[in-house]
Parts: C-alpha cells; structure tokens; sequence
C-alpha cells in the first residue's frame, strides 16, 4: 500500500515573514523581513521529516487598488527564492485574495481552496497547520489536522481557549526552534485501533515519552505487564482492551499483542537513525534476556518454561503467543531465553528484560538520516 503524504499547512504574514504593524501588507521590498529561526528550522524539518510544504495566505483584497498585485508580487518572489536556496520548496501555494465581509468559501478558515487534500492520498491526521492566527488553529480543525499557533504563549493560550480549540492546538510558542523541537519529537507517535466479533482494541504510544501508562485490559496481571514494558521502555502507553473474556484470555493477549505490535511499527516510521538493538537484565532468583531487532523480519526464539498453569489471571501458556504475535506484527526478530525458580519474577522479568531492549532499539539521533542496514532498507 502506498504511503501517505503529510503536509505542513504553513501560513506567511506572521509565520515565514513578520507582518508590518502599520497596514499589514507586504507590498514592497523594503517591507520584508523573515520571522527569526525560520531558515534554519524549517531546512531541519525538510532534511529529518518527511512532511510536503504547503502555503496557505489570505492576503486582503489582493488585486484591487489598494493592493494591486505589481506591489505584491516582487517580494512574494524574493521570499520564495530565498526559501528555495535553502532547500525549502512549497509543493502548492494558496493565496485567497477576498476581503473578511465577501465570506469566499476558500478564506481561512474555511477550505475552499483545500479540497484537493480531502483524499485518501494525504494523511490529514498526522498534518499539521502553522500560523499566527486564531484562524490558523480553526483551519486545522475544519481541515481534520492539529495546529501549531505562533504566537506568544499566554496571549495564544487565551485565544484557544475562547474557541475551545484545545484538541486541536498542539503547540502554542513564538519560537520556530520549539516548533521543529516539537515535530521531530511527534514524528515518533502512533495510534491503532482494532476490532474484530472478539476484542475491540485501542493502543497509543509515544516511542519519546516519559513511561506514562495507562492501562486497561480486564486482566489484572496481564495489565501489570503492559504496565512494566511502557515504565521501562520509557513509552508512553495507553492500552484499552473490551475482550471476551467470559471465553477465556486468548483472544485479549493476543490482539493487545497484534495492536501493540503494529502501533510499535507505525510509530518507527522509516527507521532511521534509530539504534535498532536491545538487552538483558537480572531480577532476584532470575534472569531473564531479551534480545531484539527491529529488522522487518519477524521471528521468535523462546527459551522460558513455567511450571504453573496461571500467574495471576494471566496463562502461562499465552507468555510465548503474546510475544509471538507481538513479533509477527511489529516485524521483529525476538530471542527470549529466562531461568529461575519464582515464577512471577521469571515472567516480570522478560517484561521488564523486553522493555530496556525495546528503549535502547527504539533510541534515535534525530539529525541521523542514515538507516542503520546495509541492505538499504529495513
């Protein structure tokens, strides 16, 4: 299945270049000047990310009298080609020229303009808009996107929540250095929801958290382990699980498995620059390795017998299939091996054991664009 785009929504009086006080119009050289840190920041986000850039601009009665396009055109093009010789290039450029009391469909934050976008070919929800406006953050919820709002933070805080648009603004700063700080770090998030006639199924993780979990899947030891693989990935980690549990467990360990598995791959992206490998521990009477590899191939290599039938409400029998499944849906090699005498430590341990592999796998260079294969590809 082919990939799809996601954009950046950039607005440019505010945003790439600072809007003159008097009458807001950048009619003449003299008039412009780029907003501080944004050459620098957005050719990071063009080198690291793979988001296409799209203008978005409502510039007043452009074309009329009072702002005639011969005025308007000389420092649009001067700004455009001082983009492009940092290697920042907009794949489409949406000027709307009405004035607020016309209402044209295509003014921001309407999307007249926009519809192209409203495809299967672009992925809305992981796009963002960047603008200094109120309007911008309005854009971003008509479009289906989250806003980033440029503006100082308190004065950005209080408009959002006038509008109640909390949900959709992710960001509120005046620094473009916060801004690619932000999506560099966003880039690695991921949400799946699975349902089929036996588990309704949602995961989010955040490969960049801070170990936050929350944790929901009817079985209590089962959530204790989901509990220990985000607080030791360093994840953040939300599982809600609704299974037929008046069957029994399998169906819930195994797809909590598939969708954490799949969400750990969503969340990779192209992998590059991430370490790729991962590690071992003691705990009490046991140890436990976990060896990973987040190769593309899936396989599992399990050495770990338990001797009792349950630990807790969770089979032991389900130990080997949750990471079998896990493998298979994040494309993963696995090599398991545990010995000890308690069983609770030995099991917690591999948890644990899987949790540091998969924060020293998952770690990234954020400005390593390399993929760390010689095959090209993983």
């Amino acid at each position: 299945m082919k990939e799809k785009k996601k954009i950046l929504f950039i607005d440019r009086d505010g945003t790439l270049i600072v809007e003159p006080p008097e009458d807001y119009q950048v009619d003449s050289l003299e008039k412009l000047e780029f907003y501080p840190g944004v050459f620098r920041n957005l050719s990071k986000i063009v080198d690291y990310l793979d988001f296409e850039l799209v203008m978005v601009s409502n510039q007043d009665g452009l074309g009329t009298a009072s702002f005639p396009e011969e005025t308007f055109h000389p420092a649009h093009n001067k700004m455009l080609k001082a983009f492009e010789n940092e290697g920042i290039l907009f794949s489409k450029i949406h000027i709307d020229p009405s004035l607020p009391e016309e209402n044209s469909p295509n003014r921001k934050p309407r999307t007249g303009m926009l519809q192209e976008y409203f495809s299967d070919e672009y992925d809305l929800g992981n796009s963002f808009v960047i603008g200094d406006r109120i309007t911008d953050v309005m854009l971003a919820e008509n479009l289906g996107c989250k806003a980033i709002l440029l503006k100082d933070e308190e004065q950005g805080r209080m408009e959002v929540e006038k509008e109640d648009l909390g949900d959709a603004c992710v960001l509120i700063t005046p620094d473009w250095n916060k801004v690619s700080e932000f999506l560099l770090k966003t880039e690695r998030t991921a949400s799946v929801v699975r349902k089929t006639s036996e588990t309704d199924i949602e995961v989010f993780i955040d490969l960049d958290g801070d170990g936050r979990t929350e944790i929901s899947t009817g079985l209590g030891f089962f959530d204790h382990m989901l509990d220990q693989i985000g607080r030791h990935s360093g994840c953040d980690l939300k599982i809600k699980v609704r299974g037929d549990l008046e069957v029994d467990e399998h169906h819930t360990i195994e797809d909590t498995a598939l969708a954490l598995g799949e969400a750990v791959k969503k969340a990779l992206g192209d992998k590059r620059g991430i370490e790729r490998y991962g590690f071992a521990l003691p705990m009490d009477d046991c140890s436990a390795q976990v060896l990973i590899d987040f190769g593309g191939r899936p396989w599992l290599v399990w050495d770990a017998e338990f001797k009792r039938e349950k630990i807790g409400d969770m089979p032991t029998e389900m130990f080997l299939h949750f990471f079998k499944s896990f493998s298979d849906a994040a494309g993963c090699n696995l090599n398991i091996k545990a010995e000890g005498q308690n069983e609770h430590h030995k099991i917690e341990g591999i948890f644990k054991a899987f949790a540091r592999a998969i924060k020293a796998a998952v770690r990234k260079d954020p400005f390593d664009t390399k993929l760390p294969s010689t095959k090209g590809v993983l």
